[in-house]
């Protein structure tokens, strides 16, 4: 099985339990990898025979965008979720954060993995 990737995809959302962060938006980053065969694609030179990372981003983005989770946990979830049946992914495995959210880290957040990973 193949992985179809994007890194730091970057979208802005209201997140957090604190009242001030309900007010503002934060930005969120997002690491994805997913489960895909891409000989088909690899043979007919079709974007219609893989999996479109554009057409994930655009989802993940619209979503996050109009989003008002309390804690990453839960946005974190509604992104593989979608991931895995919008898009028919077998393995996602999903690397959210919340740069500067943390005095003194780049960024604090979770990884989730659903599936089985292929091998």
């Amino acid at each position: 099985m193949d992985i179809v990737y994007i890194r730091d995809l970057q979208v802005n959302a209201v997140i957090g339990v604190y009242d001030w962060e309900r007010e503002v938006r934060q930005t969120i980053s997002m690491d994805l990898e997913m489960a895909a065969d891409i000989s088909k694609a690899a043979a007919s030179d079709d974007l219609g025979d893989t999996l479109n990372y554009k057409a994930v981003a655009k989802r993940l983005i619209e979503h996050v965008e109009n989003s008002s989770c309390q804690l990453v946990e839960r946005l974190a979830t509604e992104v593989v979720n979608i991931v895995r049946e919008e898009f028919n992914v077998s393995w996602v495995k999903l690397r959210l954060s919340k740069p500067g959210a943390l005095r003194g880290s780049q960024d604090v957040g979770l990884i989730l993995e659903r599936g089985i990973r292929p091998t």
